[in-house]
């Protein structure tokens, strides 16, 4: 059966162990993204399952009518916004869910966290140009981390927080408030409270319509001066272009952001990338060895399991 795998930029799928599970399959995999659906479609062609990596690719109504032969597409991880399940359903197409983990995005989040925090980077490149001790950072001890959002990821942070000598305060929905304090951490009084009062804040909610553009101008700018906003969740939960126009105004605070409105980012001229009190990686947080066998194993299993007519982890089992 023909199947491909959309948005390997890193050309790693086929080196993954995993992959050998596919290796009776007719399998085609992109190595570049194409963003308009037609010139997609022609790329997918014939094949009747595609795999996708995260939420790399947009599955809209408009790229599925040029998908006649499309029966099933496998997510890695969960499904998201970036998925029109319903426009599934109408053009009858599977789509099979897959798992996730919160440990390579907390570790990605602690990493930038960390090197925001002590100006690593700035540090490491001042020394490739000849200089010494080109600044100075701080520690996390005795700082309060901000975590907005008390899920399987902002929890682990919490944990690498206190055994850094951190304090943790939490926002977010009731449910997460209460966690939290169940767990002996402080919580904040309102959003306002949550801003002025972390040293840094780091974003971990998941994108949906009730948390689109939820991070607006003043939350940035009612930040401590010095703090720290860290982003590996998505791009989109701080309202477009707020973000520059706080580092823009002089509002002294840095940033560490792993994840962009428009990705992959390839354009070396990218404001955020040359800015000294801003921190880029290229939305790292999930991308790891062990990771990727994780995710990519459960969705070629989903994959084979359709193709010996058994389908699991159907999020759509009315499209059959």
């Amino acid at each position: 059966m023909k199947i491909t795998i959309l948005d390997d930029y890193q050309d790693i799928i086929k080196d993954l162990d995993c992959f050998q599970m596919l290796k009776s399959q007719n399998v085609n995999i992109l190595n570049k993204t194409e963003k308009d659906p037609e010139k997609l479609a022609s790329l997918i062609g014939k094949s009747e399952i595609i795999v996708l990596i995260r939420e790399r690719t947009e599955i809209s109504s408009e790229l599925l009518q040029y998908l006649p032969h499309l029966k099933l597409i496998s997510q890695t991880g969960k499904i998201s916004n970036h998925l029109d399940l319903d426009a599934c359903t109408r053009n009858n197409v599977l789509v099979s869910e897959g798992i996730g983990s919160p440990v390579a995005p907390a570790e990605l989040t602690w990493s930038l966290l960390m090197n925001t925090v002590r100006k690593v980077p700035q540090a490491i490149e001042g020394m490739k140009n000849g200089h010494w001790q080109v600044n100075i950072g701080n520690t996390i001890n005795g700082k309060t981390i901000g975590i907005w959002g008390y899920g399987k990821i902002g929890q682990k942070i919490a944990q690498y927080a206190k055994v850094f000598g951190a304090k943790v305060l939490v926002w977010g929905s009731e449910n997460s408030r209460t966690k939290a304090l169940e767990d002996g951490f402080g919580t904040a009084n309102s959003k306002e409270d949550f801003f002025k009062t972390a040293d840094i804040i780091s974003l971990h909610l998941r994108l949906n319509e009730n948390t689109f553009s939820i991070v607006k101008e003043q939350d940035l700018m009612s930040m401590k001066e010095g703090s720290v906003l860290i982003n590996t969740a998505r791009a989109e939960l701080v309202q477009k272009d707020t973000l520059l126009n706080v580092l823009k105004s002089g509002k002294k605070i840095s940033v560490g952001v792993d994840v962009y409105e428009n990705e992959p980012v390839y354009d070396t001229s990218y404001e955020l990338l040359n800015r000294n009190n801003v921190i880029c990686t290229p939305h790292l947080g999930y991308v790891a060895c062990e990771g990727y066998e994780l995710y990519f194993s459960k969705a070629f299993e989903n994959v084979l399991n359709y193709i010996a007519g058994n389908p699991t982890n159907i999020a759509n089992p009315e499209a059959q």
